[in-house]
């Protein structure tokens, strides 16, 4: 183990919003150990709170499924991917011909923008650099990093399985939300995996000497990618038949269980 990458809703940040002390001292064992630690997260660069608050990390955070790299040291975006205001358009069409009752936003590197009802009136004033109108309106450049579309009475696996077809050419399709529907779309061929194949190659780590952690289906191919991908048991299904490997679930701090019986046999192997 070189390598420990985790995702951080569900699988170390409760829905309280809280890491706990165990899995605190679990990733300070492996810096102290030698052993890198990244975050790779669905959530933008401007939602690493948890992660300076709680954890004091200074490091790498692999952003927005993997279409952005963030330093938390120096608060500066390292790289990015994006989709193509062209793309972002053709998507946005063909969902609402599917569904004319989808309400989209999109992450840029420095924005959020949203059409109205996207998010909960009494929850706007958590969000920071919003700007809220119609998508064609708001996307000007080629800089979208994140596509979302969210729709109401329809469930996450019917609304992907439906939608995911119509636009998999253009664009990656996910979705991680545990309380709404709704699709994550990033840049095509860009996913947390092939982000975190480029972070560790550059480390001169394999993909063998990595350990990653998810619990949602934007972790898959990142679970699938890494030596030893584990899976929340408190995760959704699609990630926990993605890997035989299996961590107990955020309740039972189930990533901390993991790192320490890992840490313990690198001790006594030397």
């Amino acid at each position: 183990m070189r390598l420990v990458a985790s995702d951080i809703d569900g699988t170390i940040l409760s829905l309280e919003g809280l890491i706990s002390e165990r899995t605190v001292r679990a990733f300070e064992a492996c810096e102290a150990a030698g052993v890198a630690v990244v975050f790779v997260t669905g959530r933008p660069a401007r939602w690493l709170t948890p992660l300076s608050e709680q954890l004091e990390h200074t490091g790498t955070v692999i952003c927005s499924n993997g279409a952005l790299v963030f330093d938390l040291a120096t608060m500066a975006v390292v790289s990015s991917r994006a989709i193509a205001r062209a793309t972002v358009l053709e998507v946005l069409d063909t969902v609402r011909g599917l569904y004319p009752e989808s309400v989209f936003a999109a992450e840029t590197p420095a924005e959020f923008f949203m059409e109205p009802g996207f998010v909960e009136a009494r929850r706007e004033h958590e969000l920071e650099h919003v700007r809220q109108g119609e998508i064609e309106d708001l996307v000007a450049a080629d800089d979208v990093v994140k596509f979302m579309a969210k729709i109401e009475g329809h469930s996450a696996e019917d609304y992907f399985h439906a939608v995911a077809p119509h636009v998999s050419h253009l664009v990656s399709v996910t979705h991680s939300a545990l309380d709404v529907t709704m699709l994550e779309m990033g840049p095509l061929g860009v996913n947390k995996a092939v982000t975190l194949a480029e972070y560790a190659h550059a480390l001169g780590i394999p993909p063998q000497d990595v350990v990653a952690f998810g619990d949602m289906p934007n972790d898959v191919e990142m679970l699938t990618w890494a030596g030893e991908g584990y899976a929340m048991q408190s995760g959704h299904p699609r990630a926990l038949a993605a890997t035989t490997l299996h961590a107990p679930g955020i309740e039972d701090d189930g990533v901390a269980q993991v790192l320490e019986r890992k840490l313990a046999e690198v001790r006594r192997a030397g």
